[in-house]
């Protein structure tokens, strides 16, 4: 269309220069001119056009008739997701006809089963699977884990929860699509007792004027890195291609190891504290730091006084303000690698499709899992759960959970234990708890 509007005005102007020198035959021979410049014009543009019609044409046959080829792709899930699982592949399948050469199966395999099959047997393995953060490393080192497709990756990056992003990534690459943000741990507590659970101190003194209890399980490694990653300790290990242990960040021996270690202690001293994280098992109960698999049980414990909320911040022995840590849990869905590239893409697609934020919503109405998009964490149903939201706003001051020595675990509870029996107390010096601290990362740093 401009190239016509220009032509148009460049015989106008030759109409023009060529009357004003008072030749009639002239302007005649202009005007002519003129109707067979724009004639011309008209051509090359409805040609040009034409033309761009015929590649976008041919661009959307060529799309239509992609072959991706044929196969069986085999889909791993827990089972209580398998029947939710192959209902949202057929509506896949339905909106995808130019996958049409595939089949799908679906079977029952745990997460943390999955993450052990994959590794004993790639080939042998699911293509789509479902698996815990804590089994990234070890699925990457050994071959069983594609990264996300690049056009994936933005989407995934923007659309789910940070904490979820950075359980599926390994160094800079993306390997997985996060499908739930929901195993961590925050706080239960009765709100007719407990009136602002915003900090430890201010907790603990409302429990005890209550003659209430408050259960924090402080002599386990998975629970008691809430004071020592809140004061900014590492706890990181490596390893190597054989999935052996290779390597160690620990540095709990430390002045931040030093404040969260006194902290646990003045904790242990209050006489409202009570070690234990299982409402089935808590008694007069005031609060308790546990899990959304506890909720059911948390809510017929307190009834209308069941509240929930992040764990609180606590002030250190040296007088700073710390925010309760710990570890965050998220489930992930992995893609193995494959030969053939069209396949790849078939399921690089159906695994963006099962952690989209339309079957996070779906899941999470069908099962109760919680999402890790951040829109179905802002939906109406999820805000209104108390637990996911206040495990949502706790996850965001966790680490996610990495891999660790079966030994780390034993050794963790020891040093808890020490807590709990008074052999580090609040008589112990800055050196003893030091002395201890370094025993600890020692040994840990030694653990297999």
């Amino acid at each position: 269309m401009k190239k016509k509007i220009l032509a148009v005005l460049l015989a106008t102007a030759m109409v023009g220069t060529m009357a004003g020198c008072g030749s009639q035959e002239a302007a005649q021979t202009a005007t002519d001119a003129a109707q067979t410049v724009q004639e011309t014009a008209e051509t090359v543009a409805d040609t040009a056009e034409q033309a761009a019609d015929t590649v976008a044409d041919a661009a959307d046959a060529a799309d239509a008739t992609v072959d991706y080829g044929t196969g069986e792709i085999k889909v791993w899930v827990a089972e209580a997701i398998v029947d939710f699982t192959k209902a949202q592949i057929d509506t896949f399948m339905a909106a995808h006809p130019e996958f049409a050469g595939y089949t799908y199966v679906v079977e029952a395999v745990g997460e943390g089963d999955a993450a052990g099959n994959m590794i004993t047997d790639v080939t042998a393995g699911a293509d789509i699977f479902g698996f815990p953060q804590d089994q990234l490393a070890r699925l990457v080192v050994a071959g069983a884990l594609e990264t996300v497709a690049p056009e994936n990756i933005d989407a995934v990056k923007t659309q789910n929860d940070a904490g979820s992003v950075a359980a599926a990534t390994v160094g800079d690459e993306l390997y997985a699509y996060p499908v739930t943000s929901d195993n961590g741990y925050f706080l239960y507590y009765d709100k007719s007792v407990i009136s602002d659970p915003s900090t430890l101190e201010g907790l603990m003194e409302q429990a005890e004027a209550a003659g209430k209890n408050v259960y924090f399980e402080i002599n386990s490694g998975w629970y008691n890195t809430a004071f020592f990653f809140g004061t900014g300790c590492k706890l990181d290990y490596t390893i190597d291609s054989t999935g052996a242990f290779n390597g160690s960040d620990i540095t709990y021996a430390s002045d931040a190891g030093v404040v969260a270690l006194r902290e646990m202690i003045d904790l242990a001293a209050s006489p409202s504290f009570q070690n234990g994280s299982s409402v089935s098992n808590a008694t007069n109960v005031a609060a308790i730091v546990d899990g959304t698999w506890d909720s059911s049980a948390a809510q017929d414990l307190f009834g209308d006084n069941y509240a929930c909320a992040k764990l609180p911040t606590f002030t250190g022995s040296d007088g700073k303000t710390y925010q309760l840590s710990g570890f965050g849990g998220f489930k992930l869905l992995g893609v193995k690698p494959q030969d053939d590239e069209n396949k790849l893409a078939v399921c690089d697609a159906l695994a963006m499709y099962l952690s989209s934020e339309e079957v996070q919503q779906a899941r999470y109405e069908a099962v109760g899992w919680g999402p890790s998009n951040l829109n179905v964490q802002a939906s109406a149903a999820v805000k209104s759960d108390v637990a996911l939201s206040a495990l949502a706003e706790q996850l965001a001051f966790t680490i996610p959970q990495g891999q660790y020595p079966g030994d780390y675990w034993t050794l963790a509870t020891g040093l808890g234990d020490d807590v709990i029996t008074g052999v580090l107390n609040k008589d112990s010096s800055d050196d003893d708890l030091m002395a201890a601290l370094q025993a600890f990362t020692d040994a840990c740093a030694a653990a297999k």
